[in-house]
């Protein structure tokens, strides 16, 4: 009577150690396939990538402006402050 509760339980724990191997294997394959994309995926590498050309951008503009800047205080208002006073001081003649 022993032996057989004993082959009982023996046969029990077998199936339930063969679910939960199949089980582990299961999460393990889904982890793997979870790991792969991410080390894969470059959707990460779009922020960066985004980043940058703002960065870019943001500096590029910083230049053009202080170049407009520069030139409009240097060439183009005292270009245009000398035909105006030369406007005003017309004499006629």
């Amino acid at each position: 009577m022993f032996r057989r509760i004993k082959d009982s339980v023996k046969g029990f724990a077998s199936k339930v150690l063969t679910v939960i191997k199949v089980w582990i294997a299961m999460i393990e394959a889904a982890l793997t396939v979870r790991v792969r994309k991410a080390v894969a995926g470059t959707r990460a590498e779009a922020y960066v990538d985004s980043g940058v050309k703002i960065i870019i951008a943001v500096v590029i503009g910083a230049l053009l402006l202080g170049l407009v800047y520069v030139l409009f205080n240097e060439t183009i208002r005292t270009s245009v402050t000398e035909k105006v006073n030369a406007l005003f001081n017309y004499s006629g003649g």
